[in-house]
């Protein structure tokens, strides 16, 4: 590694300031083997560790290469200080009561404030962090226990960053046979992020993924960056990223003082960097260990093979939801499956190859080598060893050995699934990974990691993206045009809206719907939400049903609008826009009309969007039968429909500077040839700030 954190994270020298928890990180270091020189600063004690302790950090021999600082909150300010002014090369801020406890603590972000001057350029992680374990160097700042071992220097292995301490204690007790590399704890953020840590961890040749667990994004143009970088040095990168509830939106501010953000607008952002999300611990833990083992995934075809028809209909039903499939077998795996295991055999994709040849380790070799031979972009065997205290594994010898002859013949991707954890002992796991092998443990699991790493493959095999539509962080509070307004707006920028006039009585109502030709809407001006308000009136097809109308609704609002009624409508659709803080403009299109919010039938994308990542998107919707003509129905026009998102991304960015957001909705998407008009539109303008 070359640059800021070079020091930090593979040190030759580490200070520890503090008590109880700078003993802790002696130990650890100990237990790895660290080579390095530690020096204990502690003026209240002699030893520490079985070290003699230094009065102060200005006492220390050297400039510390890395510092824990394991001190109260207020006297980690000052140790920091000391410690940027004696030229460390980083140091790790232990206490909490900063940012994150500013319910608590009125004193909280001054504090924080105050720690970060102190720093100043030299790096620092946290507050509120344990800190990190290089298992390669085999240095751990870290106060407490950790489960992982030192490898060694040449090997290589994953590296993981995590907000929280206790999560990544937790990832290091693994007994899945992940080599760990790195773990680093980026605590509140307050100066170092995880797209600054990941950053420097890719610098290092010998990480082979790289996991990152967010609770809040720190930058998300240097995460843009960290991502591009792992790209251009094909190192895959998993995220879980908490913020799919409140509660973990909540519970995220609280612990460190992070935005989780929009769920959506996070997705949106990963799918476009090619990061693979996965949604639990041990999914996340499964695809980095199948991305150290054989890296991203060319596609979505996978194979399973087990002795039972049990085990093969739950892989089946397992990729229901996914993008992950079962293909067919080619005739020639077919007929060379056949030919070993004979007719009592259904040879298909899963596959149930039978007990008969259970043992016979020459046939099952042979029929493992012919599908594997079919050019799966991963292949699977599903076995569960029996518990060793108790039993004897002898019989299950012969299948692991055929599976590994037969990838020796075959050539591809293979994996060794156990549908329990408990049922792929640790230490086979760890011999697998050496033979090339990715060991994986629970169906869904194992599944959602060839997912996630077949959907890096794919964005890898596409162009690099381009960077999503910002704008400034410091507007002021927004306001709605009414719509009226809006139309106008939109119409300028090229997008359909009714034919429509701007009316404040009832005569003049009336005036305008027979200019318009009936049928007409009229509807109350001022009201972001009509339907709720009773503020509109539809399909009115008579000059009386108009002043009925007008005269109604003319006490609601601040005037009228008379439209003319979009028809021929195939499908309603909704089109939102939402600028999201640090992450950009973010699109949502979906069903539209009044059970739009019910239906929640939705796909977000964050602009710039291209077209054919518009197409993709509508296909995705539940509603996309739709728009392709349901049972002979109509087509809709996509086309226009395409075209007016990609006229909505051209207003967001003339505009970007003071648009919060937008809905059209409904979008009345009409027959293939005849055009889409937005029905109604709601856009939201932020004031300048003062």
């Amino acid at each position: 590694m070359a640059g800021r954190l070079e020091r930090l994270l593979r040190p030759r020298h580490v200070a520890v300031i503090g008590g109880r928890a700078a003993e802790g990180v002696i130990t650890q270091c100990d237990r790895l083997g660290f080579a390095g020189e530690i020096w204990p600063v502690n003026p209240r004690r002699e030893t520490l560790g079985g070290r003699t302790c230094f009065a102060s950090v200005e006492a220390l021999p050297a400039a510390p290469d890395a510092a824990f600082v394991g001190v109260e909150r207020r006297t980690s300010v000052e140790i920091v200080a000391a410690l940027a002014a004696r030229g460390a090369g980083g140091a790790v801020c232990y206490a909490s009561g900063f940012r994150e406890a500013a319910g608590e603590l009125e004193d909280g972000p001054q504090l924080q404030a105050a720690l970060l001057e102190a720093a100043g350029a030299m790096p620092l992680l946290g507050p509120n962090c344990y800190g990190l374990i290089n298992y390669l160097e085999a240095v751990a700042l870290w106060p407490d226990e950790q489960g992982g071992t030192r490898l060694d220097p040449e090997a290589r292995g994953v590296a993981i960053v995590t907000q929280s301490s206790n999560i990544a204690i937790t990832l290091t007790m693994q007994r899945r046979g992940l080599p760990l590399a790195h773990v680093v704890t980026a605590g509140n953020q307050a100066q170092t992020g995880v797209s600054e840590i990941a950053s420097a961890l890719l610098e290092d040749p010998r990480v082979t993924a790289l996991g990152l667990h967010i609770e809040g994004f720190d930058d998300v143009a240097a995460f843009q960056a960290m991502a591009a970088e792992a790209r251009r040095r094909a190192v895959p990168v998993v995220t879980l990223k908490v913020g799919r509830s409140a509660p973990a939106r909540a519970a995220a501010a609280t612990h460190t003082a992070s935005l989780a953000g929009s769920d959506a607008a996070a997705a949106a952002l990963f799918r476009r960097l090619g990061i693979a999300r996965v949604e639990t611990l041990p999914g996340f833990l499964e695809a980095l260990k199948l991305l150290h083992v054989h890296g991203p995934l060319p596609g979505f075809d996978i194979a399973s093979m087990s002795c039972s028809g049990g085990e093969a209909a739950l892989m089946a039903d397992a990729t229901l939801g996914s993008r992950l499939s079962f293909r067919s077998l080619s005739p020639a795996a077919k007929a060379g499956i056949e030919a070993v295991l004979g007719p009592r055999v259904t040879v298909a994709n899963p596959l149930d190859y039978h007990t008969y040849v259970w043992g016979d380790e020459a046939a099952m070799a042979a029929a493992f080598a012919a599908l594997l031979a079919d050019g799966f972009d991963l292949s699977l065997l599903l076995i569960d060893l029996p518990r060793g205290d108790r039993c004897d594994d002898g019989g299950w010898q012969p299948t692991l050995r055929a599976f590994e002859a037969a990838l020796a013949r075959s050539g591809g991707r293979g994996a060794l699934l156990a549908t329990l954890p408990e049922t792929l002992p640790e230490a086979l796991a760890q011999a697998l990974v050496q033979k090339g092998i990715a060991p994986l443990q629970g169906i869904a699991e194992a599944l959602a990691a060839a997912e996630a790493a077949a959907t890096i493959g794919a964005a890898w095999a596409a162009p690099a993206p381009p960077r999503p539509l910002a704008a400034p962080e410091d507007a002021g509070p927004a306001r709605s045009l009414d719509e009226a307004e809006a139309k106008a707006c939109l119409a300028a920028s090229g997008i359909a809206v009714p034919a429509g006039r701007e009316v404040a009585g009832a005569d003049e109502a009336v005036a305008a719907a027979e200019t318009l030709g009936f049928p007409v809407a009229v509807k109350a001006l001022g009201l972001d939400h009509k339907t709720e308000a009773g503020a509109l009136r539809l399909g009115l097809d008579t000059a009386a049903a108009v002043r009925g109308a007008a005269e109604a609704l003319r006490p609601l609002g601040r005037g009228l609008l008379v439209e003319r009624m979009v028809e021929g409508g195939v499908v309603e659709m909704l089109l939102g826009l939402q600028y999201e803080p640090r992450l950009g403009f973010l699109l949502t299109l979906g069903a539209g009309g009044v059970l739009a919010e019910v239906l929640r039938d939705t796909r977000s994308l964050l602009l710039p969007a291209g077209e054919e990542e518009v197409r993709a998107a509508l296909a995705g919707l539940g509603i996309a039968p739709l728009l392709t003509g349901y049972r002979g129905g109509p087509k809709a026009d996509v086309e226009a429909l395409v075209a007016m998102v990609q006229a909505l991304g051209r207003f967001a960015e003339a505009r970007a500077a003071e648009l919060e957001g937008l809905d059209l909705n409904p979008v009345i998407v009409r027959a293939e040839g005849r055009g889409a008009v937005a029905a109604d539109a709601l856009i939201r303008i932020r004031e300048e700030t003062p």
